[in-house]
């Protein structure tokens, strides 16, 4: 369903009781809502959970910033190697208005907060300028943007800003697959024809690759969230993967030691992606850092 949030069009899921408890889902750069796997939410509804997904601003159905048109990426990572600041049509604080904006919407005082990748750093936000708002934290395989985290390598970084050889379904399904084969899980490699399905299907629901170039600029013009992060007073999970190459794992452990009373569970052969095999062992850790928030 689409809701106004933060005054912009934003695309909700809403599943399970009214009643239960809410957890909002934070999807990560250029993902939509449906990046949550439907498994995923029916472990969490189980759990105990009313389970919101949400379409970032410039992803999925929700509404664009195509006015903005296409940034330039090569020398938005050039100001940002060199130090310098870097506009961006909108920001991450902004993105977490909007996350905000959808509790409000669905007149939600508090919720269960999980973040992947970037939706991780959207949530950072969250946590540490609504913190009324955020019963448990959850960061997944995402970062404090310090730049003394070390980065991905340049095969990771060139394959994250390539292109599709075309614009048909297809090209762009074989392009995302081969990204993702890079920086997925590898001891969890997901079954090829099932991947393409969802791949597909995502294609088909909504493209918009200038409006991840639009979501990847705000991630540069953030820069460096540690000085936020002791702000958080959240219960705080973080989950991050042993092989992870685009978020190495430096970076959970960085996110552990800055923000108070955090607890992390470091993932064997998990990359940056969410491998069925792990849906319920995240599940968990979600459920469990909700208890300590209830005790």
């Amino acid at each position: 369903m689409q809701i106004v949030a933060n005054g912009i069009g934003i695309e909700v899921d809403d599943q399970g009781p009214a009643n239960a408890e809410p957890l909002l889902l934070i999807m990560g750069l250029g993902m939509q809502l449906i990046g949550w796997p439907d498994d995923f939410v029916q472990l969490l509804v189980s759990r105990g959970f009313r389970v919101i997904r949400m379409d970032n601003r410039d992803a999925g159905l929700s509404q664009s910033f195509d006015h903005h048109g296409m940034p330039g990426l090569a020398i938005g990572a050039l100001r940002h190697a060199l130090h310098l600041p870097v506009t961006a049509p909108y920001g991450l604080h902004d993105m977490a208005a909007d996350a905000v904006g959808v509790l409000d919407a669905l007149n939600v005082q508090q919720a269960h907060v999980c973040g992947a990748s970037l939706g991780g750093m959207v949530s950072q936000h969250v946590a540490a300028r609504h913190p009324q708002r955020v019963k448990s934290l959850t960061l997944m395989m995402t970062t404090s943007g310090s730049r003394k985290l070390p980065q991905p390598n340049w095969r990771v970084q060139k394959a994250l800003l390539s292109r599709p050889d075309g614009k048909d379904p297809d090209a762009v399904v074989a392009h995302l697959q081969k990204l993702l084969a890079l920086i997925g899980s590898p001891a969890y490699p997901a079954e090829p024809e099932a991947l393409r399905r969802r791949l597909l299907a995502s294609v088909k629901r909504s493209y918009r690759p200038a409006g991840t170039a639009r979501q990847l600029m705000a991630v540069a013009a953030d820069g460096d969230r540690s000085a936020m992060l002791p702000l958080i007073r959240s219960p705080t999970q973080i989950i991050h993967g042993l092989a992870d190459p685009l978020v190495l794992v430096a970076a959970g452990q960085d996110l552990a030691a800055r923000i108070q009373g955090a607890r992390i569970d470091l993932v064997p052969g998990m990359g940056h992606d969410l491998p069925v095999q792990l849906l319920p062992r995240f599940a968990d850790a979600i459920a469990g850092i909700a208890a300590i928030a209830r005790s």
